[in-house]
């Protein structure tokens, strides 16, 4: 019984012994193996839209403007881009498909409160506005802000609180606020669009479409007051705080000369959200880009706004149509 048990074992050690050279009895192997991972991934990202580029670099590094619709590649799951002036679509990818805003909300936010006008009238803040997730502005209870200053913190720095402290202010409550602006878009022809507060954080009620965010967004850079936010890079908040430094969180306000707006929108479950609107020898494109990754709204707005740019309608038509007795006046 013992022979024949030692002629098994060494009819086995050649087996054994082909494991113990391929990484060992132990767990060394999974370990190695996991080592040699990532070099697999990196490989997988140079081959993206984004590469491997940070959100910073995004917003930075140039872009190959496509020269037909069909070589736009964009990471975004729902974009377009219209001409300002007349509203017309461009380019559009998925543009008539529900998503979540996030904060690119405070653009219709921000309209409501502009439209109502008397911006130096003074907001007493309340608990309850305090009481917001981040971002947030942090003031308290009882501080003091006129319109005009949490408009700032409202578009600047994003802040929630200010989305909460306005909207409050404006309509008595978030309830009521939240159907002036559905109501709003509704008007502004953005019909596909429901909205249940003023900041963008997620609520499965809360939503619209890409086409439905260029219009909203339209009709706002038509307020001289609005565009003035919104192209603002930075600015600082004077509050019980102190004096704290605001800068836009639109990257492409500092690396993108001809842009002039507009907001940036990000939630677990929007993901990346970015309205954003760029000029060239006085005509302007508004692209938005929804459900996005971080470094790819940035590029994917690239693309769209020089696209949009370079793919404006010729001017005779576009001055028929803007002198024609349906089309918004021109600004």
């Amino acid at each position: 019984m013992v022979h024949a048990g030692r002629k098994s074992l060494l009819r086995a050690c050649p087996l054994l012994l082909g494991v113990c050279l391929l990484g060992g009895l132990g767990a060394p192997l999974p370990a190695e193996a996991a080592k040699k991972k990532p070099k697999t991934s990196a490989v997988k990202k140079k081959s993206t839209n984004n590469g491997t580029l940070s959100s910073k670099q995004a917003a930075e590094a140039p872009v190959v403007i496509p020269s037909s619709p069909e070589e736009i590649k964009l990471t975004a799951k729902g974009a377009i881009v219209i001409d300002s002036l007349t509203g017309e679509e461009i380019y559009g990818k998925d543009a008539d498909q529900i998503f979540y805003p996030a904060s690119a909300t405070k653009v219709l936010t921000a309209l409501l409160v502009i439209e109502e006008g008397d911006l130096d009238k003074v907001v007493t803040i309340e608990e309850v506005d305090t009481k917001v997730e981040p971002s947030a502005i942090y003031f308290k209870s009882g501080d003091q802000h006129t319109r005009r200053e949490l408009l700032y913190a409202l578009m600047l720095k994003s802040a929630n609180d200010a989305a909460q402290a306005l909207a409050r202010e404006n309509a008595g409550s978030i309830e009521a606020f939240a159907e002036k602006m559905t109501r709003r878009a509704h008007q502004l022809g953005a019909v596909n669009s429901h909205f249940m507060n003023p900041h963008g954080l997620h609520h499965p009620d809360h939503y619209t479409t890409p086409r439905d965010l260029a219009i909203i967004s339209r009709a706002a850079m038509q307020l001289p007051t609005f565009r003035h936010f919104v192209g603002t890079r930075e600015w600082t908040w004077h509050g019980s705080q102190g004096a704290i430094p605001l800068k836009n969180t639109n990257r492409l306000l500092r690396t993108m000369p001809e842009c002039t707006g507009v907001k940036t929108g990000y939630t677990v479950k929007a993901q990346h959200v970015l309205v954003s609107a760029a000029k060239r020898d006085d005509r302007e494109v508004i692209s938005v880009v929804m459900h996005s990754d971080k470094p790819g709204k940035w590029t994917d707005s690239k693309i769209l706004l020089g696209y949009g740019l370079q793919n404006l309608p010729r001017l005779r038509s576009l001055l028929d149509t803007a002198t024609s007795p349906s089309a918004p006046p021109a600004r």
